[in-house]
């Protein structure tokens, strides 16, 4: 029975709490009680040891050095000191919850706190009692052998992960949360370790490796595995932090029984609960969720990004809180060694390209690559993982680039590097093979371009988006139309208006309808001529006539009948300001992004001059930004098949049509 079939005849269990549970529910059930029957696997060939090591120690004795003994008696970092195990529970169907409940708490601290305070299995072993569906789940389990013989560590993972994946179906929940495809780990621990193949070889060596969004442990798994591959002597310590309870008390268990230190594992929000601040790590590799808003924590990391700045993990800016992918890349940053350190994590599209220069995103972009700390970036096939279909891009980030790579980035196109899966699991329909997860890591590792690997300097992902002004041009004149506009605007319609109560309101009313009166009266006077094309003249020749016919009009209200009586005129003057220099149309303001290679100046005689000859560069608003524009620096043009070809297909399918309907009518 392979993983698959291991996890469908579990994901069977859950049949039976059809009716008594929600679908949504059925994980709070079925996913303990499977740790909870791996544990019981593990822990049955040494059981007689601990209950013999138990009576042995006195009972005032250290509850450390009582804990230490105890684990080594089980040969685990944990042990039960119950008597049960999960077939003494099946033979014992009157006392089941009482028996099951006894079973639980004779587990050491470090599982308890995983059952009761993260799966709060006690609560669910009382509602399934009440319902008479205990023993029938506990003699569904003693069913399935979980032994660490037949089901090795990886394939328990494989199989949390497949049962994370259902039940998050069921309920509609993103499964991706949770879940990363094997060949995906496994091609970013390639691309993470591939520079550091020579010194992980080396005899005894001991590194450390850390996932802000850990899951169920997939990635911690992985790369522990594979860096034994390397080298059998060598040690891998891992260290996590999830915040989903059920994913995190999967992820515990399992580094316990693979005999990593469980406090090494934190439960939290990495942004707001860090569980370990002052730490620094050797290597990253996380899966963070995409496209995921902080919204909830959006005040703390503020706070901490305007108090601390750079000192802190967010100094180089916050992304828009629809998406925080870049702050968990911020957050492992700030926790690099100072001697070097790197990392792989997985993003979707939007991190290349979101927000203009200036913006959270793009100021990210900017610190990465101006710090030289990005080293490459690999495109992946799209229908890759199990919650989504779109396009997914790895990139690896480092302090300590080789010599050759200095100041260099390398985007590699490996979207066409996929099979079709036989069979569709949510949205993964492609998988990476084995040989192709080799090309792509000798395409990184030989860092040479080629049709599918391109090499950048760091300055080509930056631009300067400059501000191109034109001057405004206005005609003036008076009729019906502008005349309307003016009675319509604010200003002029709170003339007729009051604050004032009594008979102080009443007379400032009547004062602003007069002036209302005498302001129309009096343009209605130089209604009818030319559109005046220059602003300075026809602003004298509007205070002139107010002056003539004693209406006394406030700035506000000469401001406002002026933009009213104005349109937009490419043959009028140019409208200028009290020093006498162009004012911008904000209608025409029209922005450039210049490559950081180019020069402003030139770019704009060439490439603006031409068109507007009458344009300006505002260079307070210039401001710097970066993208990585993947997609555009592999695109392939296709030519357009020819008219006439196209002509006879349309020919062709307007003739099976008439065939088809002639059959129909005869």
């Amino acid at each position: 029975m392979n993983f698959q079939d291991k996890a469908g005849f579990i994901w069977s269990v859950a049949e039976l709490l059809r009716g008594d549970y929600k679908q949504s529910e059925y994980g709070k059930v079925v996913l303990p009680f499977t740790v909870l029957r791996r544990l019981d696997w593990v822990l049955e060939p040494t059981k007689e040891a601990v209950l013999k090591k138990i009576n042995e120690l006195p009972a005032n004795a250290d509850d450390k050095i009582r804990e230490k003994l105890l684990n080594r008696a089980s040969e685990q970092m944990f042990h039960n000191l119950s008597p049960f195990t999960f077939s003494k529970l099946k033979g014992d169907s009157e006392h089941i919850g009482a028996n099951i409940n006894n079973y639980l708490n004779g587990f050491s601290t470090n599982i308890r706190e995983i059952f009761i305070d993260k799966f709060n299995l006690p609560e669910q072993i009382d509602r399934l009692d009440k319902a008479n569906l205990l023993y029938l789940i506990v003699s569904k389990f003693c069913e399935i052998d979980l032994h660490p013989d037949q089901v090795s560590n990886i394939e328990m993972g494989y199989i949390f992960e497949e049962l994370i994946r259902r039940f998050s179906e069921q309920s509609n929940e993103t499964a991706g949360e949770h879940f990363t495809p094997r060949e995906v780990i496994r091609l970013m621990v390639n691309l993470l370790f591939c520079e550091d193949r020579d010194a992980l070889t080396k005899p005894g060596v001991i590194r450390t490796r850390y996932d802000p969004a850990s899951g169920t442990g997939g990635m911690l798994s992985v790369a522990e595995a594979y860096l034994r591959e390397l080298n059998p002597e060598a040690k891998l310590q891992v260290f996590g932090q999830e915040l989903n309870p059920e994913s995190y008390a999967i992820c515990k268990s399992d580094m316990m029984l693979k005999g990593q230190d469980p406090t090494h594992i934190h439960f939290g929000n990495s942004f707001t609960a860090d569980g370990l601040p002052s730490e620094k790590f050797d290597y990253f590799l996380s899966n963070p969720p995409f496209g995921v808003e902080w919204r909830k924590v959006e005040k703390e990391i503020i706070d901490e990004h305007s108090t601390k700045g750079h000192a802190g993990r967010f100094g180089a800016g916050l992304p828009r809180v629809s998406d925080g992918s870049l702050l968990f890349l911020q957050h492992m940053v700030s926790k690099f060694k100072s001697d070097g350190s790197r990392l792989a994590i997985v993003f979707n599209g939007s991190p290349l390209f979101t927000g203009g220069a200036g913006s959270g995103e793009s100021e990210i972009r900017r610190w990465i690559i101006e710090n030289d700390m990005l080293e490459a970036i690999v495109g992946l096939p799209d229908q890759l993982f199990y919650n989504t279909g779109i396009s997914t891009y790895i990139w690896v980030v480092t302090n300590r680039k080789p010599k050759h790579r200095k100041g260099k980035v390398q985007l590699v196109n490996a979207t066409f590097y996929f099979q079709k899966m036989r069979k569709s699991l949510g949205n993964k329909r492609n998988e990476i093979p084995v040989d192709k997860i080799d090309e792509i890591t000798r395409s990184l590792g030989d860092f040479q371009a080629s049709e599918t690997s391109k090499i950048f300097d760091n300055d080509d992902f930056g631009y300067w988006r400059i501000t191109v002004e034109r001057p405004l041009r206005l005609n003036f004149v008076v009729n019906s139309d502008r005349l309307s506009r003016l009675k319509e605007t604010s200003v002029f319609v709170n003339l007729g208006k009051s604050k004032k109560k009594g008979q102080a309101g009443e007379d400032e009313i009547k004062t602003g309808i007069q002036l209302q009166d005498a302001v129309i009266k009096t343009l209605t006077n130089i209604s009818g001529q030319e559109p005046h094309k220059n602003r300075d003249e026809f602003t004298k020749l509007l205070k002139k006539t107010f002056k003539q016919n004693g209406v006394e009009v406030p700035a506000a209200l000469l401001k406002t009948t002026l933009t009213s009586l104005s349109e937009r005129d490419e043959t009028a003057d140019i409208c200028c300001d009290a020093k006498g220099n162009p004012e911008p149309d904000p209608d025409l303001r029209d922005y450039e992004s210049v490559p950081l290679k180019d020069d402003i100046n030139e770019y704009f005689k060439r490439e603006v001059l031409p068109h507007v000859p009458d344009a300006w560069i505002d260079h307070d608003k210039t401001k710097k930004g970066y993208e990585i524009p993947f997609t555009r620096h592999f695109y392939k043009y296709q030519p357009l098949r020819p008219l006439e070809v196209i002509e006879e297909e349309i020919v062709a399918l307007e003739n099976e049509i008439q065939g088809m309907l002639k059959k129909v009518l005869e």
